[in-house]
């Protein structure tokens, strides 16, 4: 996941769809958030065959999910992947917090 979250596009391909989650899930309204991937790329100035590469990326990562239909391809967040990411960061964020703990209690 992080390996394909290092690329600053794909990173903010990421970024755009998951500010279109709700906390907890990927979905308004009873459905899941879809974008298109021509949506995308849409002021990112990059070409949209660079934006398919990037989508292939996110998808081979488990990031994303994808689904055609007809010509358009519809992307939308993995929220079991949103879910993986938040608690790697807060098991991140508890253990550096315990350190700090740890350090301080020896210092006095």
């Amino acid at each position: 996941m992080f390996k394909a979250l290092s690329n600053p596009n794909r990173m903010r391909i990421f970024s755009i769809m998951s500010r279109e989650c709700g906390p907890g899930s990927c979905r308004l309204a009873g459905r899941d958030v879809q974008r298109c991937v021509g949506d995308l790329g849409k002021g990112m100035g990059i070409a949209p065959s660079t934006v398919s590469h990037h989508v292939k990326e996110l998808k081979r990562a488990g990031l994303i999910r994808v689904e055609r239909r007809g010509k358009t391809i519809l992307c939308s967040i993995d929220p079991g992947a949103v879910r993986s990411l938040a608690a790697f960061f807060a098991k991140r964020v508890d253990t550096e917090r315990s350190r700090r703990i740890r350090s301080a209690r020896k210092e006095s």
